[in-house]
Protein backbone atom coordinates (compact mmCIF):
# COMPACT_ATOMS: atom_id res chain seq x y z
CA UNK A 1 0.00 0.00 0.00
CA UNK A 2 1.20 3.49 -0.87
CA UNK A 3 0.24 6.47 1.29
CA UNK A 4 0.93 9.86 -0.26
CA UNK A 5 1.42 12.98 1.83
CA UNK A 6 0.63 16.51 0.74
CA UNK A 7 1.96 18.66 3.51
CA UNK A 8 4.75 17.50 5.77
CA UNK A 9 4.27 19.40 8.99
CA UNK A 10 3.74 17.94 12.46
CA UNK A 11 0.68 15.91 11.43
CA UNK A 12 2.37 14.10 8.54
CA UNK A 13 5.62 13.67 10.44
CA UNK A 14 3.83 12.07 13.38
CA UNK A 15 1.79 9.81 11.09
CA UNK A 16 5.00 8.54 9.50
CA UNK A 17 6.59 8.06 12.92
CA UNK A 18 3.60 6.11 14.27
CA UNK A 19 2.68 3.96 11.28
CA UNK A 20 5.43 1.40 10.92
CA UNK A 21 4.69 -1.47 8.55
CA UNK A 22 6.57 -3.32 5.84
CA UNK A 23 3.33 -3.29 3.84
CA UNK A 24 3.07 0.51 3.79
CA UNK A 25 5.23 2.89 1.81
CA UNK A 26 5.02 6.65 2.26
CA UNK A 27 5.65 9.00 -0.63
CA UNK A 28 5.66 12.79 -1.00
CA UNK A 29 7.35 15.46 -3.09
CA UNK A 30 10.04 18.08 -2.52
CA UNK A 31 8.18 20.41 -4.87
CA UNK A 32 8.26 23.94 -3.37
CA UNK A 33 9.44 22.57 -0.03
CA UNK A 34 11.42 24.61 2.46
CA UNK A 35 14.86 23.42 3.54
CA UNK A 36 13.46 22.56 6.98
CA UNK A 37 10.69 20.40 5.50
CA UNK A 38 13.08 18.77 3.05
CA UNK A 39 15.34 17.87 5.97
CA UNK A 40 12.40 16.30 7.86
CA UNK A 41 11.47 14.22 4.79
CA UNK A 42 15.03 13.05 4.21
CA UNK A 43 15.46 12.22 7.89
CA UNK A 44 12.52 9.80 7.68
CA UNK A 45 13.75 8.37 4.36
CA UNK A 46 10.46 9.09 2.60
CA UNK A 47 10.44 8.51 -1.14
CA UNK A 48 10.13 11.88 -2.89
CA UNK A 49 8.58 12.19 -6.36
CA UNK A 50 9.08 15.18 -8.63
CA UNK A 51 5.57 16.64 -8.27
CA UNK A 52 2.51 16.38 -6.04
CA UNK A 53 0.49 15.50 -9.13
CA UNK A 54 2.58 12.32 -9.39
CA UNK A 55 2.14 11.69 -5.67
CA UNK A 56 -1.65 11.96 -5.98
CA UNK A 57 -1.79 9.61 -8.96
CA UNK A 58 0.45 6.98 -7.35
CA UNK A 59 -1.26 6.84 -3.93
CA UNK A 60 -3.75 4.31 -2.64
CA UNK A 61 -4.44 6.81 0.14
CA UNK A 62 -3.64 10.50 -0.28
CA UNK A 63 -3.44 12.46 2.95
CA UNK A 64 -3.89 16.22 2.91
CA UNK A 65 -2.45 17.77 6.06
CA UNK A 66 -1.71 21.42 5.39
CA UNK A 67 -2.68 24.74 6.90
CA UNK A 68 -6.48 25.14 7.00
CA UNK A 69 -6.37 28.08 4.56
CA UNK A 70 -4.70 25.89 1.89
CA UNK A 71 -6.90 22.80 2.27
CA UNK A 72 -9.43 23.70 -0.41
CA UNK A 73 -6.81 24.80 -2.95
CA UNK A 74 -4.89 21.56 -2.43
CA UNK A 75 -8.07 19.57 -3.10
CA UNK A 76 -8.77 21.60 -6.24
CA UNK A 77 -5.21 21.12 -7.49
CA UNK A 78 -4.67 17.42 -6.75
CA UNK A 79 -8.01 15.79 -5.94
CA UNK A 80 -8.72 15.06 -9.61
CA UNK A 81 -5.50 13.05 -9.91
CA UNK A 82 -6.22 10.89 -6.87
CA UNK A 83 -7.45 7.42 -7.84
CA UNK A 84 -7.58 6.17 -4.25
CA UNK A 85 -8.98 7.54 -1.00
CA UNK A 86 -8.45 11.25 -0.28
CA UNK A 87 -8.11 11.68 3.49
CA UNK A 88 -8.40 15.27 4.63
CA UNK A 89 -6.88 15.82 8.09
CA UNK A 90 -6.89 19.60 8.05
CA UNK A 91 -8.45 21.59 10.87
CA UNK A 92 -11.22 23.03 8.70
CA UNK A 93 -14.87 23.98 8.98
CA UNK A 94 -17.67 21.69 7.77
CA UNK A 95 -18.37 24.18 4.94
CA UNK A 96 -14.82 23.77 3.63
CA UNK A 97 -15.15 19.99 3.91
CA UNK A 98 -18.31 20.04 1.78
CA UNK A 99 -16.56 22.22 -0.81
CA UNK A 100 -13.58 19.83 -0.91
CA UNK A 101 -16.00 16.98 -1.56
CA UNK A 102 -16.92 18.66 -4.85
CA UNK A 103 -13.35 18.20 -6.13
CA UNK A 104 -12.52 14.76 -4.74
CA UNK A 105 -13.87 11.38 -5.78
CA UNK A 106 -13.54 9.30 -2.62
CA UNK A 107 -13.21 11.78 0.24
CA UNK A 108 -12.84 10.70 3.84
CA UNK A 109 -13.30 13.48 6.37
CA UNK A 110 -10.82 13.14 9.24
CA UNK A 111 -10.53 14.91 12.59
CA UNK A 112 -7.53 14.56 14.88
CA UNK A 113 -8.42 14.83 18.56
CA UNK A 114 -5.60 15.58 20.97
CA UNK A 115 -2.13 16.94 20.32
CA UNK A 116 -1.10 16.25 16.76
CA UNK A 117 2.44 15.35 17.79
CA UNK A 118 1.51 13.10 20.73
CA UNK A 119 2.20 9.37 20.95
CA UNK A 120 -1.51 8.53 21.08
CA UNK A 121 -3.66 10.89 18.99
CA UNK A 122 -7.16 9.82 18.05
CA UNK A 123 -8.55 10.09 14.53
CA UNK A 124 -12.28 10.19 13.83
CA UNK A 125 -13.42 9.45 10.28
CA UNK A 126 -16.58 9.92 8.25
CA UNK A 127 -17.42 9.18 4.64
CA UNK A 128 -18.43 6.14 2.61
CA UNK A 129 -14.85 4.91 2.31
CA UNK A 130 -13.92 5.56 5.94
CA UNK A 131 -14.33 1.89 6.88
CA UNK A 132 -11.44 1.04 4.58
CA UNK A 133 -9.13 3.13 6.77
CA UNK A 134 -9.88 1.37 10.04
CA UNK A 135 -6.68 -0.66 9.61
CA UNK A 136 -4.97 2.50 10.88
CA UNK A 137 -6.25 1.59 14.34
CA UNK A 138 -3.34 -0.82 14.56
CA UNK A 139 -1.06 2.23 14.76
CA UNK A 140 -3.27 5.18 15.78
CA UNK A 141 -6.59 5.19 17.66
CA UNK A 142 -9.04 5.31 14.76
CA UNK A 143 -12.84 5.39 14.80
CA UNK A 144 -15.50 5.61 12.11
CA UNK A 145 -18.40 7.93 12.88
CA UNK A 146 -20.63 7.50 9.84
CA UNK A 147 -20.79 7.38 6.05
CA UNK A 148 -21.66 11.08 5.93
CA UNK A 149 -19.03 13.58 4.78
CA UNK A 150 -18.79 16.45 7.26
CA UNK A 151 -19.69 14.51 10.40
CA UNK A 152 -16.06 14.37 11.57
CA UNK A 153 -15.65 18.11 11.00
CA UNK A 154 -18.92 18.85 12.81
CA UNK A 155 -17.90 16.63 15.74
CA UNK A 156 -14.63 18.51 16.10
CA UNK A 157 -16.52 21.79 16.01
CA UNK A 158 -18.87 20.52 18.72
CA UNK A 159 -15.88 19.54 20.84
CA UNK A 160 -14.59 23.08 20.48
CA UNK A 161 -17.91 24.52 21.68
CA UNK A 162 -17.31 22.69 24.94
CA UNK A 163 -13.55 23.11 25.43
CA UNK A 164 -13.32 26.79 24.50
CA UNK A 165 -16.44 27.75 26.45
CA UNK A 166 -15.13 25.82 29.45
CA UNK A 167 -11.80 27.64 29.16
CA UNK A 168 -13.54 31.01 29.29
CA UNK A 169 -15.54 29.95 32.35
CA UNK A 170 -12.38 28.66 34.02
CA UNK A 171 -10.57 31.95 33.42
CA UNK A 172 -13.46 33.87 34.94
CA UNK A 173 -13.71 31.58 37.98
CA UNK A 174 -9.99 31.84 38.70
CA UNK A 175 -10.16 35.64 38.40
CA UNK A 176 -12.83 35.75 41.09
CA UNK A 177 -10.97 33.25 43.30
CA UNK A 178 -7.84 35.40 43.14
CA UNK A 179 -9.82 38.48 44.11
CA UNK A 180 -10.89 36.72 47.31
CA UNK A 181 -7.42 35.20 47.85
CA UNK A 182 -8.87 31.71 47.51
CA UNK A 183 -7.13 30.46 44.37
CA UNK A 184 -5.38 27.52 46.06
CA UNK A 185 -8.54 26.48 47.89
CA UNK A 186 -10.58 26.83 44.69
CA UNK A 187 -8.38 24.32 42.88
CA UNK A 188 -8.24 22.01 45.91
CA UNK A 189 -12.04 21.85 46.13
CA UNK A 190 -12.45 21.16 42.42
CA UNK A 191 -9.68 18.57 42.48
CA UNK A 192 -11.82 16.46 44.82
CA UNK A 193 -14.20 15.76 41.92
CA UNK A 194 -12.15 16.64 38.83
CA UNK A 195 -8.99 14.68 39.63
CA UNK A 196 -5.66 15.34 41.32
CA UNK A 197 -4.07 16.84 38.18
CA UNK A 198 -6.90 19.30 37.69
CA UNK A 199 -4.89 22.36 38.77
CA UNK A 200 -1.99 21.67 36.38
CA UNK A 201 -4.32 20.96 33.47
CA UNK A 202 -6.41 24.04 34.23
CA UNK A 203 -3.43 26.38 34.39
CA UNK A 204 -2.14 24.94 31.12
CA UNK A 205 -5.58 25.44 29.53
CA UNK A 206 -5.81 29.01 30.83
CA UNK A 207 -2.32 29.96 29.63
CA UNK A 208 -2.95 28.42 26.21
CA UNK A 209 -6.27 30.24 25.85
CA UNK A 210 -4.86 33.61 26.89
CA UNK A 211 -1.79 33.36 24.68
CA UNK A 212 -3.97 32.39 21.70
CA UNK A 213 -7.04 34.46 22.54
CA UNK A 214 -7.33 35.97 19.05
CA UNK A 215 -7.31 32.58 17.32
CA UNK A 216 -9.64 31.09 19.94
CA UNK A 217 -12.05 33.99 19.43
CA UNK A 218 -12.01 33.46 15.67
CA UNK A 219 -12.79 29.78 16.20
CA UNK A 220 -15.69 30.61 18.53
CA UNK A 221 -17.01 33.06 15.94
CA UNK A 222 -16.84 30.30 13.33
CA UNK A 223 -18.80 27.98 15.63
CA UNK A 224 -21.51 30.59 16.15
CA UNK A 225 -21.79 31.23 12.42
CA UNK A 226 -22.04 27.53 11.57
CA UNK A 227 -24.58 26.66 14.26
CA UNK A 228 -26.52 29.86 13.57
CA UNK A 229 -29.88 28.11 14.02
CA UNK A 230 -28.93 26.95 17.51
CA UNK A 231 -29.20 29.01 20.69
CA UNK A 232 -25.52 29.10 21.68
CA UNK A 233 -25.84 31.38 24.69
CA UNK A 234 -22.76 30.07 26.49
CA UNK A 235 -20.56 30.10 23.38
CA UNK A 236 -21.50 33.72 22.70
CA UNK A 237 -20.69 34.60 26.30
CA UNK A 238 -17.31 32.87 25.98
CA UNK A 239 -16.57 34.88 22.83
CA UNK A 240 -17.42 38.10 24.64
CA UNK A 241 -15.13 37.11 27.51
CA UNK A 242 -12.16 36.24 25.28
CA UNK A 243 -12.62 39.41 23.22
CA UNK A 244 -11.62 41.38 26.31
CA UNK A 245 -8.12 39.94 26.12
CA UNK A 246 -7.57 41.23 22.57
CA UNK A 247 -4.91 43.94 22.18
Amino acid sequence: MIIGLIGFGKVSQNIVDLIKSDDIEFITSLENRSSKTTEAIEKRKIKALDTFKEVAAASDILISANSPKNALEVAKSYGKYCNGIYLDLNNISPETTFKINEYVGDLVDGAIIGKIDSDNPTIYLSGKKSGELLFLDEFVNTFKISDEIGDAAILKLLRSTYTKTLSALLIESVEVAKEYDLENEFFEVLSLTEGENFREKSISRINNTLSNSKRKSEELDEIINYFIKNDLVMVKAALEKLSRFQP
